[in-house]
């Protein structure tokens, strides 16, 4: 099992490049009077080899800015970047070209095909896509995630944890550029999650992925090298080197902050 990234040292830093990017990303839904600012001029860089955890309390946006980065999302302002190629403004064809090619997704729910095997889940997006799966790199990542005995198992013959090793493995099959994973120990107990935070870390540390989670949980963004919290559709803070105590103190500290805004606003109407 990995450690913590608290304990030890990233090895890559900003200058192995940037994998996504934002300027001025802004999404509302709603117009005129009921317009709700989902983000608000978000500047972001997601670099390169490394493991970012996306946190905040419900409704701060981290999904919201999680499909806008993947071009799951139309921006309503601003430019989104996956590496090099500005996606903002590109068609729905080529946006889905983009995702199938370029990166991959984990979720909270596992998305695999109960009629097929362990492999066959997790080279579907290539096969789909007419493509071949590198060997060497495929034999890699099962070996990694400790997926060579369950290979010809279905989901149904597998635990939660298998199972979203094995969607863990669909995602780094065609050495995507970035991983997205959104809430990806949701379904999963304590034990299980922990194995799961430990494969996104070695993706990162030994495979050389670049990964963005998404999650509520201070014990699961410990696993990262960066924490961006958010707030009201804003990043309103950034820890490097995270530990889950210094995480949930940085939590409280916004929900008593929110709730001073709050008062104050609501003495205002009064």
């Amino acid at each position: 099992m990995s450690t913590p990234a608290a304990e030890h040292a990233p090895g890559l830093t900003s200058a192995d490049g940037v994998a996504a990017r934002a300027r001025g990303l802004t999404k509302a839904y709603g117009s005129g009077e009921t317009t709700v600012l989902a983000l608000d001029s978000v500047d972001v860089d997601i670099t390169r080899g490394r493991f970012t955890a996306v946190m905040g309390p419900s409704g701060s946006g981290k999904s919201t800015l999680m499909h806008c980065l993947a071009g799951l999302d139309n921006v309503s302002a601003g430019q989104v970047w996956l590496g090099d190629t500005e996606i903002t403004g590109l068609r729905e064809r080529e946006l889905t070209r983009l995702r199938r090619d370029r990166i991959g997704f984990m979720f909270q729910s596992f998305n695999l095909i109960p009629t097929l095997s362990a492999l066959e889940n997790i080279t579907l997006p290539m096969d789909i896509a007419g493509q071949k799966p590198d060997q060497k790199w495929l034999d890699q990542v099962i070996d990694t995630l400790g997926l060579r005995d369950r290979l010809r198992h279905r989901p149904s013959q597998l635990s939660g944890g298998q199972q979203q090793r094995v969607a863990c493995a669909r995602a780094l099959a065609s050495r995507p550029e970035l991983i997205f994973a959104d809430e990806p120990t949701g379904n999963l107990d304590s034990r299980a999650g922990l194995e799961v935070l430990g494969f996104l870390r070695e993706a990162v540390d030994d495979l050389g992925q670049t990964v963005v989670m998404v999650t509520h949980d201070p014990g699961a963004a410990a696993h990262s090298d960066l924490v961006l919290f958010l707030g009201d559709g804003r990043i309103v803070d950034r820890m490097e080197r995270p530990t889950a105590e210094a995480v949930l103190e940085r939590m409280k500290r916004f929900d008593v902050i929110r709730r001073q805004v709050d008062e104050a606003a609501a003495a205002q109407g009064d």
